[in-house]
């Protein structure tokens, strides 16, 4: 039987049993797929997840995506082979990719909120995850090779996995949405307890060449709880919960973090003239607004030669900010002056400068009152500063406080200098090897604020 034929059939048969399954209960059908789960802790050796970082494991991973959607009629064939949209080239995009004996064979795209926003936000209203706390991040450009797909999730599981993984230990990342065919919906109500953003079915979502779709979200605080609730007591094989949260894939291949930074950028000057130049027009059909973003994210001068042009000699807009940031997420403590060492503050840092950093506190905090600070930027890795918190509740983060740092360590210099180097993750892990030594720093036993209860903390020996 030749394959279109072959395909026609299977995709008949496959309307045929969706068709079948819409008669059931909404909770019947949900329990089926339930019970169609088969999640092998023990994946074939063969198998590698990674992040997509190489020119070849991006292009694999790009054609894999293309010919998927060309395939399910979300887009026209593209004289590249390549599905590569403007979100790849963001700096707060990260491509995972599952490998089979050496051949890409699965990938997916995890978009962190960034410049452009999100894909889905041109059809769905994300207010509502908004108005929750948490970073958000969207699950786009899912594919998998069609010698896979009938093989009872033997790479969707494992790369999905990877996800939820990376997400929660790594992204920095509570709500994921997502955009899917109606016909696929279910799968991700069902077996991944996402929840839809609203009723109706879009008719025409133009990031899938016009196809319908659903968006839906998942609260990933939540879900640990629900997976647990929901298939602690399945077999192995069947038990999300056991799958995602509990079991280690050894076949995971996790990217260097010296700092507790929350993206792992990868597109080189190199790399985003081959992709969006050369190999596709992407940044040739960016509008204006897009492509002064992409300066702004983008401002070093090998860059600049790469990027899109600005139209009648437009200069890129002026830096908003004297410093630039960068997004980590960190545990500290802050002590304000007067206090007691018992009520030091723990707070989450959230974005750091060379001249100040952003915190996520438990309760406000008094302002223009100086105090320490003990930031656990990395592994071994402890700055202790002098600060002041000099303002507060962002609309957007009610719990936010900003800080000034009036005296730092080196320990802090060394990690904002090799922020400021590292513009992709493998450039960060040499930038952090000259610029924050780990021989630098002993763990020892001191409390905090040099008083109180003792606990563990890291002393840095030049600080």
């Amino acid at each position: 039987m030749k394959n279109p034929l072959r395909r026609t059939l299977r995709k008949a048969a496959h309307e045929g049993l969706r068709r079948a399954l819409a008669f059931l209960p909404r909770e019947a059908r949900f329990e089926l797929y339930r019970r169609m789960v088969d999640c092998d802790p023990q994946p074939d050796p063969r198998l590698r997840l990674k992040i997509a970082e190489t020119q070849d494991e991006l292009e694999a991973c790009f054609r894999l995506l293309h010919d998927a959607y060309v395939a399910s009629g979300f887009m026209k064939p593209d004289p590249s082979g390549l599905r590569v949209t403007p979100y790849h080239a963001l700096p707060t995009t990260t491509t995972l990719c599952a490998s089979f004996d050496g051949e890409v064979v699965g990938t997916m795209s995890l978009i962190r909120e960034g410049m452009f926003g999100f894909p889905l936000q041109s059809a769905f209203d994300l207010g509502a995850v908004r108005a929750r706390q948490g970073r958000i991040a969207e699950i786009s450009a899912l594919a998998v090779h069609p010698r896979f797909r009938r093989t009872g999730g033997a790479i969707l599981f494992p790369l999905m996995k990877f996800m939820y993984e990376y997400c929660t230990r790594f992204f920095d990342t509570r709500h994921l949405v997502i955009a899917v065919h109606p016909h696929k919906a279910e799968l991700y109500e069902s077996l991944l307890l996402f929840e839809r953003l609203q009723q109706h079915v879009v008719g025409c979502y133009d990031f899938a060449g016009g196809a319908p779709a659903v968006g839906a979200t998942l609260d990933l605080d939540h879900a640990r709880v629900a997976f647990e609730s929901l298939y602690g007591r399945r077999s192995p094989r069947r038990n999300l919960h056991r799958y995602f949260v509990l079991e280690r894939l050894p076949h995971i291949e996790w990217p260097e973090r010296p700092l507790h930074t929350t993206n792992d950028p990868v597109m080189t000057p190199a790399l985003l003239d081959w992709f969006f130049n050369q190999r596709t027009k992407v940044f040739e059909s960016l509008d204006l607004r897009r492509r002064l973003l992409l300066h702004a994210a983008y401002r070093e001068a090998d860059y600049a030669s790469v990027l899109p042009p600005l139209p009648g000699g437009r200069q890129p807009q002026p830096a908003l900010r004297r410093h630039p940031r960068f997004s980590l997420a960190c545990p500290a403590r802050v002590l304000t002056d007067g206090s007691e060492p018992d009520d030091a503050v723990s707070v989450q840092v959230v974005d750091v400068s060379a001249g100040g950093f952003r915190a996520i506190a438990p309760r406000p905090l008094p302002l223009d009152t100086p105090a320490w600070a003990w930031v656990d930027l990395g592994p071994g890795l402890r700055a202790r500063m002098r600060v002041t918190p000099v303002h507060a509740a962002r609309p957007d983060t009610p719990r936010s406080v900003g800080f000034r740092i009036d005296e730092a360590d080196a320990v802090w210099r060394g990690a904002v200098a090799a922020l400021q180097a590292g513009r992709t993750h493998r450039e960060l892990v040499q930038a952090c090897q000259g610029s924050v030594p780990p021989a630098r720093c002993r763990p020892v036993h001191a409390s905090v604020g040099g008083a109180g209860t003792t606990q563990p903390v890291v002393r840095t020996l030049a600080g």
